[in-house]
């Protein structure tokens, strides 16, 4: 995993700026801390920060076709799963290779066919690609949003990046937040193209974006798709077992230190399992898989469910961690340091973003910095709930008859920060919402003979693949990545992905209960307790030091520059009101976002054009 930047200008000769290129590349320092390198043009300058993972001494980027006058150069960050068997296709068709690196494969693969590239890749990735041959720039990301890919336009042409930050290193582009931007951030639909920031966009999962001298173009090499299911219930168990299964084990090569995050719940411990069973195959009965559980030093004591959480995760895991054989460790956290205004800064800093779920957010940044110490790749259960059809949302009458975007009636507006009234006047985020809920229900692909309940399961999901994961994602990225730490999400192996959406809403719970087929797939390789185990969110703190800390934080929070220009005042200050053992969990998160915009504001100080 790594972090790129790049800059293209058909209006000037780069070459001539290239402290500008060597600044966008080093904001990523912390995505790629094992080495770094740019490629300068005339036309064209692109950067690498390396997170070494596969080849450690010959993935070197940028990377040429050829050390002298090159013609095409990539800048690539991911992993492509596929790549011993693309390296076999690609030198029977007279390709010769310098390296055992992904980013080689990626690079010759263009070279072959072009554009069309992405069609061949199974995995995670974001890149660019310089032709110089026809003066010629290509974005690609990769086809769930696995990997963030940013773009800005500049006078001539564009900037680039994994994460905002490096296209505010280009002297064009200025950190800018208008009203657009706060709609899209505080409605909560997680839009793809636009962001936050005025002018900044996103290249779409699955989607690529070409630049030359004719302009910027854009489009989607893939998307998911309606197609009949013709497998009956077993064969449909089975492909999805062989399906997951194929998943885990081809994400496994890493010549660095791997290890698997296990909650205890259904899904990671899925692709602990079949992990470590893969480890035991090719290393022998010996080989034992790192599994890391998080826990705060309260929760056996203090744990009390809420709208998200029914159990303390702590005894599931290492459960699953001893049925399974894995060397488990359980990270205990104590919730002051939640507080810690460094740790809350780093991860704001590391989003871009003023929206994230506080405590939690904070929480995983910690979890993987000391999972770092001992690894540098991990596998995560992300996305089976939005694969399987695990949230409430897919099972509640009043979340299926609802006509709006389901996981808004988790918490209501409990959990949005309050706009102060005149901007929440101006954004119209509940016109927003209803209006960009009917253009996303209009964009679900459907069959002609689907029954009402097929119909609107169909969209539930394709809302939570194509929208509430994508935020999943980013946040898993930006912590993860925060810590040099690379996290593989076998659930978004896209064939699973569409093999899953089209199979029947009576095979997804045909045995009356969430991700029934999933569970056929734990069947035997994993405890029973954790396959018959409800659905638990990632787990937050409930020591009452927390929230009386928490509320402090608001309090100050609210004095910052600026934050009253966008939160509103007399509704967070009634939140301090509440008694800190009274804070309900949607509440709590309420004041989270306010100490989240101080430290926003403080760190981009952004331009706000409201």
């Amino acid at each position: 995993m790594c972090g790129i930047a790049g800059w293209v200008s058909f209006h000037q000769d780069v070459r001539r700026s290239a402290p500008v290129i060597e600044a966008m590349t080093a904001t990523m320092a912390l995505r790629g801390p094992d080495a770094g390198g740019v490629w300068l043009g005339r036309n064209a300058a692109l950067g690498h920060r390396r997170l070494a993972v596969i080849d450690i001494d010959g993935g070197t980027q940028p990377m040429a076709d050829r050390p002298d006058r090159p013609q095409v150069v990539l800048t690539y960050s991911g992993e492509v799963y596929n790549h011993h068997e693309l390296r076999d296709r690609l030198r029977s068709r007279g390709h010769h290779f310098e390296t055992r690196s992904d980013t080689e494969v990626v690079l010759r693969a263009y070279l072959e066919w072009g554009d069309s590239v992405a069609d061949h890749l199974e995995g995670m990735y974001a890149f660019g690609i310089w032709d110089e041959r026809e003066q010629r720039l290509l974005l690609v990301r990769d086809r769930l949003g696995v990997k963030p890919l940013f773009w800005a336009a500049v006078d001539g042409g564009l900037v680039f990046g994994s994460e905002p930050k490096a296209l505010f290193a280009h002297p064009e582009i200025t950190p800018t937040v208008d009203a657009d931007g706060l709609r899209e951030a505080y409605s909560l639909l997680f839009n793809t193209g636009p962001t936050v920031w005025a002018g900044v966009h996103e290249v779409h999962p699955g989607g690529l974006l070409v630049l030359d001298r004719d302009g910027i173009r854009e489009r989607r090499y893939w998307e998911l798709t309606a197609r009949p299911h013709t497998d009956r219930l077993e064969a449909t168990q089975d492909r999805v077992a062989e399906l997951v299964g194929r998943a885990a084990r081809s994400q496994l090569e890493a010549d660095v230190p791997l290890c698997s995050l296990l909650s205890g719940g259904l899904d990671s411990t899925v692709v602990t399992a079949l992990v470590a069973d893969e480890l035991r195959r090719t290393q022998g009965p010996g080989a034992k898989l790192r599994s890391y559980a998080v826990d705060y030093s309260d929760q056996a004591e203090q744990f009390t469910g809420d709208v998200l959480r029914t159990g303390h995760d702590t005894p599931f895991a290492t459960e699953a961690g001893a049925f399974i054989g894995t060397e488990h460790s359980t990270v205990v956290l104590d919730p002051r340091t939640l507080l810690d205004m460094e740790n809350r800064r780093a991860v704001v800093v590391s989003r871009d973003s003023p929206i994230g779920v506080g405590d939690m957010d904070t929480s995983l940044y910690l979890l993987f910095g000391e999972i770092r110490r001992h690894s540098t790749v991990a596998l995560s259960g992300e996305a089976a709930d939005e694969v399987f059809g695990g949230y409430p949302w897919f099972h509640n009458p009043g979340a299926l008859a609802a006509q709006t975007f389901p996981w808004l009636l988790v918490t209501g507006d409990d959990a949005a920060m309050p706009l102060a009234p005149d901007l929440a006047a101006h954004l119209r985020i509940r016109e927003f919402r209803d209006d960009t809920y009917r253009s996303s229900l209009a964009a679900v692909p459907h069959l002609d003979d689907e029954s009402p309940t097929e119909h609107r399961q169909r969209e539930m999901q394709h809302l939570s693949l194509t929208r509430w994961l994508r935020q999943l994602l980013h946040r898993k990225d930006r912590l993860s990545m925060a810590q040099g730490l690379e996290v593989r999400v076998p659930y978004c192996d896209h064939r699973l992905v569409e093999y899953a959406f089209n199979a029947p809403w009576a095979m997804k719970n045909h045995d009356g209960r969430e991700k029934s087929l999933l569970r056929d797939t734990g069947s035997g390789i994993a405890p029973d307790s954790v396959l018959w185990r409800p659905k638990n969110h990632y787990p937050a703190t409930h020591h009452a030091d927390y929230n009386t800390g928490l509320q402090q934080l608001a309090r100050e929070a609210l004095d910052a520059p600026h934050v009253r220009d966008i939160a509103d005042e007399a509704v967070i200050k009634a939140t301090l009101d509440t008694p800190a053992d009274q804070l309900q969990w949607g509440h709590r998160l309420r004041l989270e976002r306010v100490v989240d915009l101080a430290l926003w504001l403080d760190h981009h100080r952004p331009a706000l054009a409201l």
